[in-house]
């Protein structure tokens, strides 16, 4: 990497890949060429790989489910379970990832006439995972099968009461192991330290899918599967699930990489068909017109969430699995309401959490540890993802309850917050954790606070070689603002979808002069113009803007016909019928 600009306007050094001499200048770039590099930064090189990545389609990146430690014992006894008409109990989780997971379940076990029955525990009365309080209300049930989604890898305990009550356990997790496997009778997990699969990218709904494939593939292998089910399998298209998989992988925050981007390009497609009734109901009130990563994770994600957030997530469970039209409004309306309520109790947390994060972080911290007396434990995740980008700093944030802390992390790129909790909860320091890389979960007691944030400082320092991480931008590519055109737009769309893993693009663009700038929406955001080079026109926006050194400095008309070396994305827009590429300025520096 190059640092392309020292210090931006807003402090920040902007860095870039290397090239060879010809590509690194942006007055040579063509729309072709810009794509070309981008991948190559990526490390997607040769041909064969970026036309894999261009064009990721499940058929090319699904691999046989079978590779996945245990996968046939698990479609062995999900079968048997089916074939024998036993009642199958599916346990999930209370995020979008957990909901998604235990919709594809139940919705296969349904379409197949299978007994099922479901349970997602409650944020604050049952917490993360397995309990025994759940499991003997399964039991009571009749269920003879109990499969977990997005959980189960460290409810050792609990899963071997389950079968001490004489039910099967088939354990489907994605979440790192803390050490002994729970006594199941399969346990599917690609973080597993003998798997070697590779998909320990997948998400909860990821691994989940993956052993529908393969209770899917075995049920129509075998010669005694009744008539009925026979035939319903007959009809059944997996495929159909795609949209589920693909908002739980993206709401989880999962690298779009390899079968995780196959999943959400092809999900994305899938959910813009509107076959499902509750997401169709839930994206016609959020407005969503064209299904997207942002709309899944800004706009879908966080209504489904607010449920398990603030009281029980069945309502969005239910919402995935109805058929009925008044009761999907209904419970549509509910949660849309939710995220409402989840957005005041948010925002009023945010003011008291963002005074300690400013001192944590004025103090030279490498990480960030906020805690509060009974903050509503379901933001404490939003929050520290907020602090986490604004600091660009591992962040956890927590609430003080009866002596106990509970709390959620986000993280960042070259800090494994997993681990860290991971390593913690086996030093004892933790009562309970687990997570992944980039975003984690936590409890501990009250007296041991102090101690887990010196943990966590100090894990963290290590893991970034002891040098605090600057607050950089990372470039794309260079190019001459004259280039950013609609033509540029559409080749950029080739890389999609965004997100986690595969970033937007973040360009910059040279040789811009700065023509017009004015405040718009509630007056906090910006738009205007600059002139290229070659006497064009470029319209920009920039959001939340108007109160930063960017602001100031494009508001001012002294500052107007000055050359601005721009940094952002590059979008279409539309308006009033005219279609038009659009900056979106993330930040500036003077050429």
């Amino acid at each position: 990497m190059r640092k392309i600009v020292e210090k931006s306007m807003l402090g920040r050094a902007w860095i870039a890949p290397v090239y060879n001499d010809d590509d690194n200048d942006p007055k040579n770039t063509t729309p072709n060429d810009l794509v070309r590099r981008i991948l190559h930064a990526r490390g997607i090189c040769d041909d064969g790989a970026v036309e894999k990545f261009l064009n990721p389609s499940i058929k090319e990146y699904m691999p046989d489910p079978f590779v996945l430690k245990d996968a046939q014992i698990a479609a062995n006894v999900i079968a048997d379970a089916i074939v024998r008409g036993d009642k199958i109990a599916i346990y999930g989780d209370y995020d979008v990832d957990g909901i998604t997971s235990t919709a594809i379940f139940v919705k296969y076990l349904r379409d197949l006439g299978a007994d099922v029955i479901w349970h997602l525990p409650t944020r604050d009365g049952e917490g993360y995972g397995l309990n025994t309080a759940a499991i003997d209300d399964i039991a009571a049930h009749g269920a003879r099968l109990l499969i977990t989604v997005d959980c189960g890898i460290s409810g050792v305990a609990e899963v071997a009461y389950a079968k001490s009550l004489g039910i099967d356990v088939v354990v489907t997790d994605h979440h790192s192991p803390d050490g002994d496997m729970p006594p199941a009778n399969a346990v599917v997990n690609p973080k597993r330290t003998d798997d070697t699969s590779g998909l320990e990218y997948l998400a909860g709904v990821g691994v989940a899918f993956l052993i529908l494939v393969a209770v899917n593939r075995e049920l129509k292998n075998r010669t005694d599967v009744p008539a009925p089910i026979q035939e319903k399998l007959h009809n059944e298209n997996l495929l159909n699930f795609m949209d589920w998989v693909a908002l739980g992988t993206i709401c989880d925050t999962m690298p779009l990489v390899n079968l995780n981007r196959a999943f959400v390009a092809t999900g994305l497609k899938v959910m813009g068909l509107r076959h499902n009734l509750g997401l169709r109901v839930l994206m016609d009130l959020a407005a969503i017109k064209t299904p997207s990563v942002y709309a899944a994770g800004f706009a879908i994600g966080p209504r489904l969430n607010a449920a398990g957030r603030l009281d029980s997530a069945a309502p969005a469970l239910d919402l995935l699995l109805t058929d009925n039209p008044l009761i999907a409004q209904d419970l549509a309306t509910k949660l849309h309401q939710m995220n409402q309520d989840r957005i005041d109790i948010q925002n009023a947390i945010m003011l008291s959490a963002s005074d300690m994060a400013d001192r944590a972080a004025a103090a030279g911290r490498c990480s960030l540890f906020v805690c509060g007396d009974r903050w509503h434990g379901g933001v404490m995740g939003i929050i520290a993802g907020r602090l986490k980008d604004k600091y660009n700093l591992p962040t956890c944030v927590a609430t003080r309850s009866d002596g106990m802390i509970n709390g959620s992390g986000r993280s960042i790129p070259g800090v494994d917050l997993g681990q860290i909790i991971h390593d913690a909860l086996g030093a004892g320091i933790l009562a309970e954790g687990g997570g992944h890389a980039a975003a984690a979960g936590f409890t501990l007691r009250a007296e041991n606070e102090s101690q887990f944030r010196d943990y966590l400082e100090n894990a963290v320092t290590q893991q970034l070689g002891g040098v605090r991480p600057t607050v950089e931008i990372a470039i794309d590519a260079e190019m001459d603002a004259g280039a950013a055109t609609m033509d540029l737009v559409e080749r950029l769309t080739a890389l999609e979808p965004f997100g986690q893993g595969n970033p937007e693009p973040m360009l910059a663009l040279r040789g811009a002069r700065l023509k017009s700038a004015q405040t718009m929406g509630n007056g906090a955001h910006l738009r205007g113009a600059v002139m290229t080079r070659g006497g064009g026109t470029l319209n920009f926006v920039g959001f939340n803007m108007v109160a930063t050194p960017v602001g100031d400095f494009l508001l001012d008309d002294a500052n107007i016909n000055t050359p601005i070396t721009l940094a952002g994305r590059l979008k279409k827009n539309e308006f009033k019928g005219r279609v038009s590429a659009q900056f979106f300025v993330e930040d500036i520096a003077v050429e």
